[in-house]
């Protein structure tokens, strides 16, 4: 099986090929069959290969296939070549699996929109760079995959451009990723600087030994991870990802459980050498994530829009795998990002199906008592928040509680403590999500407001569990399955043995404190309570909070993401508008003029020359007459 390996990401983009090209003159139905079909076919392919690593892995436990050599330009030959290790094992099967079912869903959820198949071939362009990111065995493989990650989020995020605001998140995303992007790419000439090759295996033997003589490695991993924040939603590239959520429900899915900002993480772990041998950049790479989950967390508490609620979650969430990657907890990393696609994944999914149920609405303050008449998606989303919480016998638990556990061990008390505060931020918001939404009065016959693809459909009418009536199925399975995995996921540990360093303990070895183990827990039970207290039984207190003049502009200020979008238009945007707007006779310019002014000038007499008059020709001719006589005589 491992020789089809390259068939896993082949399917998918024969799929973008013939929806790109033949979009317009394929139907529906025959869309929806290429574009769930290529991605169920890398899914299958994954799974046998999933099976035969586990059963009879490699020698060495990695596999290396070759297709050709890509570019041959003296030293310097990168191969268009495909390597599977434990780590491209776990993010494939992720990108692959949950992936399908994020197809699968789309396959209903897009029903009916004009342009179907233009959607679907995005989606397949989205999972074919996934899976050259991960999959390339050089590090200009896995650049080429990024990029064509940020091409295609663009793609989603604007889907529906002939709104302007959804064009305007679309290029905000490209604008704020590609400065991650540049960073990155810094780093990788100067990683073929110094030591020759981009290849990923024989980089990470060489720079143990080349960087212990020469400085530079701090630099490098630094730009490196700058191009993992801008790609992942971190501190300070982070702004890009709730302004996302202007793309349909499934983009969103995609985007922050199975694909994008899952890319960062994956970099620094595939990169980890170069990272342990600068402990300050490793250390960055901690406190962004600390900073970053907080900043979140806090933002979420105050958002209304149920979709941007759960962007805040995610990059929360993202956080708390950059916390574990700069303790030293790298397996503990991963794990939380595979359990956190299961998720995110049906908790995205089940939101876009809330959105339809009430008619396009996404303010949960619109909302209300839903439980009664969408029971199926009410289970859904109430599983998904218990994972997400990190509740016993979720998965969440095991993989949150793993970072924790990991990062006090290895003596990163403070991110530890970060993270704590984070998992008492998550109880209280998402359980506010929860209660809002579900429980409480039914806000919802207000008139409402419309938005998406086919909005004004349904006006008038209560919430209906599949308000597109047909093809149950389509939307059923991919939410049971995920359900399902976002119970028991945490019991599928990657094969990450050997691939990543295992964590060093500190002193006190293996002995975690009573108090230490249980307090994510306590921490989660008393965040839960509060929530329920303040947003179902006391529901006057928070309204009270957020019109106090004390406490509004603290509101305010966590609503707005604490201000960086403001910082930001100020510092850059305004800035070079600036720049721009006294650049218009600048220095250059007025030197350019001096030239063309005088020329200008002499054309415009000349011009005045050709009057069309015959009589102003002939005296024309008879004075340049006169004037050569003139100068011949007196020669």
């Amino acid at each position: 099986m491992f020789d089809l390996l390259f068939l896993v990401f082949l399917s998918p983009l024969i799929g973008f090929v013939i929806l790109a090209f033949g979009r317009d003159k394929i139907s529906e139905n025959l869309a929806a069959v290429i574009g769930v079909g290529s991605v169920g076919i890398s899914a299958v392919l994954t799974a046998l290969i999933d099976i035969q690593f586990l059963n009879n892995p490699p020698a060495g436990g990695a596999y290396t296939q070759l297709l050709w050599t890509w570019i041959d330009v003296g030293q310097f030959t990168p191969k268009f070549s495909l390597r599977l290790d434990g780590l491209s094992l776990t993010m494939m099967s992720v990108i692959t699996g949950v992936g399908f079912m994020i197809h699968l869903f789309a396959s209903w959820y897009m029903r009916g929109d004009d342009s179907f198949g233009r959607f679907f071939s995005y989606m397949n362009l989205f999972v074919t760079s996934m899976l050259l990111l991960v999959l390339g065995d050089n590090l200009l493989l896995l650049y080429f995959g990024w990029e064509g990650v940020g091409l295609a989020s663009y793609l989603l995020i604007g889907f529906w451009y002939k709104d302007a605001a959804n064009g305007a998140a679309a290029r905000k995303a490209f604008v704020v990723t590609r400065v991650g992007d540049t960073f990155m790419a810094i780093g990788l000439f100067l990683l073929f600087r110094d030591l020759g090759t981009l290849e990923i295996q024989p980089l990470m033997a060489a720079a143990p030994d080349y960087y212990a003589a020469h400085p530079g490695i701090t630099t490098i991993a630094l730009l490196l991870l700058g191009g993992a924040v801008g790609k992942s939603a971190q501190l300070p590239l982070q702004t890009w990802l709730p302004d996302a959520m202007a793309g349909p429900t499934p983009v969103s899915a995609l985007i922050h459980a199975a694909t994008m900002v899952t890319a960062g993480v994956y970099l620094i772990a595939r990169t980890h050498v170069l990272f342990e041998l600068s402990p300050f950049a490793l250390q960055m790479v901690g406190l962004t994530g600390a900073v970053t989950l907080l900043i979140a967390g806090f933002t979420a508490l105050t958002q209304t829009d149920i979709k941007r609620v759960l962007a805040y979650s995610t990059m929360s969430q993202i956080g708390y795998m950059f916390l574990a990657l700069g303790a030293g907890a790298w397996s503990a990393a991963i794990f939380h990002l595979m359990t956190h696609a299961f998720f995110k994944a049906l908790l995205f999914l089940s939101s876009g199906s809330v959105i339809l149920a009430c008619h396009h609405e996404q303010d949960m303050f619109r909302m209300g008592g839903l439980r009664k008449h969408i029971p199926f998606v009410f289970a859904c989303m109430l599983i998904g928040t218990l994972a997400l919480t990190a509740l016993p016998f979720t998965s969440g638990y095991y993989s949150k509680d793993e970072i924790l556990n990991e990062a006090y061990l290895n003596g990163h008390t403070t991110l530890w403590l970060a993270g704590i505060v984070g998992a008492f931020l998550t109880a209280v918001y998402s359980f506010r999500l929860i209660f809002i939404t579900f429980f409480g009065p039914e806000r919802w016959r207000t008139p409402v407001h419309h938005h998406g693809h086919d909005a004004g459909h349904h006006h008038g009418l209560g919430p209906k569990e599949v308000p597109h009536g047909a093809r149950t199925l389509d939307h059923h399975i991919p939410l049971a399955v995920l359900m399902v995995l976002a119970i028991v996921g945490g019991f599928i540990h990657p094969p990450l043995a050997g691939v990543l360093p295992e964590p060093h303990h500190g002193e006190g070895g293996e002995h975690l404190p009573e108090l230490v183990e249980y307090l994510p827990l306590i921490v989660t039970l008393v965040g839960i309570a509060l929530s329920w207290f303040l947003f179902l039984k006391a529901p006057s207190i928070p309204k009270a909070l957020a019109n106090n003049p004390i406490t509004r502009p603290i509101e305010r200020f966590w609503h707005s993401a604490f201000g960086f979008d403001w910082l930001y238009d100020k510092l850059f945007v305004k800035t070079f508008l600036g720049i721009v707007y006294l650049n218009r006779k600048d220095g250059f310019d007025v030197a350019i003029m001096s030239v063309t002014s005088p020329l200008k000038y002499l054309n415009g007499l000349f011009a005045k020359t050709q009057n069309g008059q015959i009589r102003w020709y002939a005296a024309s001719v008879a004075c340049g007459a006169v004037v050569v006589i003139a100068l011949v005589a007196l020669s």
